[in-house]
């Protein structure tokens, strides 16, 4: 992922979409290539302050859509 450092920025400043995580964690997702997916796991402490918690790629966007949708 280390490679991916600025794709994970673009993806938290401009996703997608944003799911709700199980403990208040949100879950910015960003598509990166035909079917494939960048999802950033991060926490909102304040409008202008948070942190990232992990990234992954995956596939499988379909479960992510089992979660609530915040944005948009």
């Amino acid at each position: 992922m280390a490679g991916l450092y600025f794709d994970i920025l673009e993806t938290v400043e401009n996703p997608e979409a944003i799911y709700e995580g199980k403990t208040g964690e949100l879950l910015a997702v960003k598509e990166l290539e035909n079917g494939k997916y960048i999802v950033v796991v991060y926490r909102e402490l304040s409008s202008e302050d948070g942190f990232i918690i992990t990234a992954f790629l995956t596939r499988r966007k379909r479960q992510l859509e089992r979660r609530r949708k915040i944005w948009p």
